[in-house]
């Protein structure tokens, strides 16, 4: 692969890095001056050389890079999530995408998890008042809600929500879920709308990919239909989730609690959610795990090499 250029969009892994900058060319894009005409001016010059961009989270391809980079064959996306890549810009052009599903499945469920039994628990709470010295001054915690038995709701029942049903079964929790297409699973409960599948779900947890039809597809409604005692989990996208709506549903109380692992406008957060005393806030770190970010690079590198070798890619989404 040494002849192929590679851009890199923004830092994401040491050893992704490192290992296209031995087996590769690679252009680091954020080595460019951050104005967007200097970008552009990078990517200019650079132009020829370029034959495949790696993306990752909110780092995506848009149409305007694809004009900028004629040569581009194959955008190897860091990411299970797409949604910052333009798809349709990328077919239109012929060029290659694949991303990294599968192998950060176990790690997003386990989070997903954590999450639910952080905010219901008050685990970050309950930390925070041992290391303030407020139970020997105050005495025992305030009695928080038990996770187990719990109506778990999940919008999305791919391989992460999948992966989380399976970890909330060992907690006796009844599994709800909502997607467009009924599936066969015994098991679970289908409900035909989410407004449905909040009514009857205690815990709700986001884990759809993001398109035109799941942007925000938690809106207001589903918060009131999930209630003053119910949780919100999203370790699928920010935009899943109406945030201004969440925050004014914590204020109120109109809903119990959320964790919430993405934002809308990351590394953003809202303000007004790090004062409230009923979310857990993470920064977007559903994959972050050594072991997984491994294997999402060496998958980025396997779908490298199978281009460069006229295989069949390892992951290919178009």
């Amino acid at each position: 692969m040494d002849s192929l250029g590679v851009l890199l969009v923004a830092p994401m892994n040491a050893y992704l890095e490192q290992e296209l900058d031995r087996r590769c060319r690679l252009f680091r894009l954020w080595e460019a001056p951050p104005e967007p005409d200097r970008r552009a001016e990078f990517l200019r010059a650079n132009a020829s050389s370029i034959r495949a961009v790696v993306p990752y989270a909110a780092h995506g391809v848009d149409a305007a890079m694809l004009d900028a980079l004629p040569r581009l064959e194959i955008v190897a996306s860091y990411s299970v999530g797409i949604d910052r890549v333009d798809l349709a810009a990328c077919r239109a052009r012929g060029v290659r995408v694949t991303n990294t599903p599968d192998v950060l499945t176990d790690d997003v469920a386990d989070l997903a998890v954590g999450l639910a039994i952080a905010v219901l628990r008050k685990i970050p709470q309950a930390d925070r008042y041992v290391r303030a010295g407020l139970w020997k001054s105050k005495g025992d915690f305030t009695l928080t809600t038990r996770f187990s038995g719990k109506r778990v709701g999940i919008i999305g029942l791919g391989r992460i929500g999948l992966a989380v049903a399976k970890r909330v079964e060992a907690f006796d929790c009844p599994i709800n879920y909502y997607q467009r297409t009924k599936q066969e699973y015994p098991n679970y409960t289908y409900y035909p709308s989410v407004i449905e599948l909040a009514t009857n779900s205690d815990v709700l947890v986001v884990a759809c990919p993001l398109n035109e039809h799941t942007r925000h597809i938690v809106n207001r409604e589903v918060m009131e239909a999930l209630g003053p005692k119910g949780a919100l989990i999203n370790i699928g996208r920010g935009p899943h989730v109406d945030e201004a709506e969440i925050v004014a549903a914590l204020v109120d109380g109109r809903l119990g609690g959320a964790g919430l692992d993405v934002f809308e406008d990351e590394p953003n957060v809202p303000e007004a959610l790090l004062s409230l005393d009923n979310v857990v806030l993470v920064p977007h770190v559903g994959s972050g795990t050594h072991e997984t970010r491994k294997a999402m690079a060496d998958l980025v590198l396997g779908n490298l090499e199978a281009h460069v070798s006229g295989k069949p890619l390892l992951t290919q989404v178009v």
